[in-house]
């Protein structure tokens, strides 16, 4: 689903409708969805593996940064010595060509990176977002038009050309992770903007808004208590869905070389690495190819359910006319 779609189905949500019908319904509706919670399951074995990364290498006896040269034969290039990659008990995923570092560690910890720099940029996003939409749509004309013109040209700018040129011109001293976390965020809120922007002119004109603003209530209080619970779940639902494109960014930017630097692994400059090897050594570029796949489909799958959980009209839209055919035959048999 792109990103416009998504933009224009948050902006037309019926404000008279609260966003979220409170958590139980939410999660009601959420365990309904069987994708969903294995999606979450997986999302949530990723996030403890990435958290754990050090006890797991330590399990293992091994680090991520650690050379080994005697276990790559120098002869045939760096090729790993020893089948499937010179996979074993004090390797478990075999070592990485050339440098013999542990692989089972590179992978573990470049979750850490992954997930890590998706997230923050995530949040970057949202709070740039929230903040232009909201002081767009309860500002003055003149400030709406500014800040709508702005956000046009944010969302027209290529994330990925920008994003190389920011990274290319940045000190290398720069915390690389960091630096890649800002650089997606600070370019890629414009979409959440507009959602914001949206749902915010329509949350304004309701009639507890309205006996706010007569109340005396001033603008940002009103905003705090009366506008940002309305806008909570379509900024949700995008952000869900954002985490997994902030992680192909960054594995894409990784992959072309201006993402995360060596040492600090990272799956995407594991990929860079790996692509002159996938003969030789088909595991290293299989392992962090296959694990970049599996969390992006998990985060995914799992984003499209809390969409659908926080808006149920979603799911009924996908199937209209199933609720007619099935009615005559629950009324014949109530009848019975």
């Amino acid at each position: 689903m792109s990103e416009a779609l998504l933009a224009a189905e948050a902006a037309v949500t019926d404000p008279a409708v609260p966003a979220a019908s409170g958590a139980r319904q939410f999660w009601r509706r959420l365990r309904t969805q069987r994708a969903a919670l294995v999606a979450a399951g997986v999302v949530a074995l990723l996030v403890l593996v990435a958290l754990a990364a050090p006890l797991l290498t330590a399990v293992e006896g091994q680090d991520p940064t650690t050379y080994h040269p005697s276990l790559v034969d120098s002869a045939r290039g760096g090729v790993p010595i020893g089948s499937l990659g010179g996979a074993g008990a004090d390797h478990w995923f075999g070592v990485e060509p050339q440098t013999g570092r542990d692989l089972f560690a590179r992978l573990v910890y470049g979750a850490r990176v992954s997930l890590g720099v998706a997230l923050a940029a995530t949040v970057v996003q949202v709070a740039i977002g929230i903040i232009l939409g909201v002081a767009a749509a309860l500002g003055r004309r003149w400030v709406d038009q500014l800040l709508s013109r702005f956000t046009d040209i944010i969302v027209a700018m290529p994330l990925m050309i920008m994003s190389l040129a920011l990274l290319a011109i940045v000190p290398s001293s720069f915390p690389r992770p960091m630096l890649v976390a800002l650089v997606i965020g600070l370019i890629g809120w414009g979409n959440i903007a507009r959602i914001v922007r949206a749902q915010t002119l329509a949350l304004k004109e309701l009639d507890h808004v309205s006996a706010a603003r007569l109340s005396g209530w001033g603008t940002w209080s009103m905003a705090r208590r009366e506008l940002l619970p309305g806008i909570a779940a379509p900024v949700i639902t995008y952000a869900a869905l954002l985490v997994p494109t902030n992680i192909t960014v960054e594995a894409a930017l990784s992959f072309l070389g201006v993402g995360v630097k060596p040492p600090t692994p990272s799956w995407g400059q594991m990929l860079t690495a790996a692509d002159v090897w996938y003969q030789a050594a088909p595991q290293y570029l299989l392992l962090p190819a296959g694990a970049l796949f599996v969390t992006v489909l998990a985060l995914t799958v799992l984003g499209d359910g809390v969409r659908t959980a926080l808006d149920p009209r979603a799911a009924s839209r996908l199937r209209v006319g199933t609720g007619r055919r099935r009615e005559p035959k629950a009324a014949e048999g109530g009848t019975a």
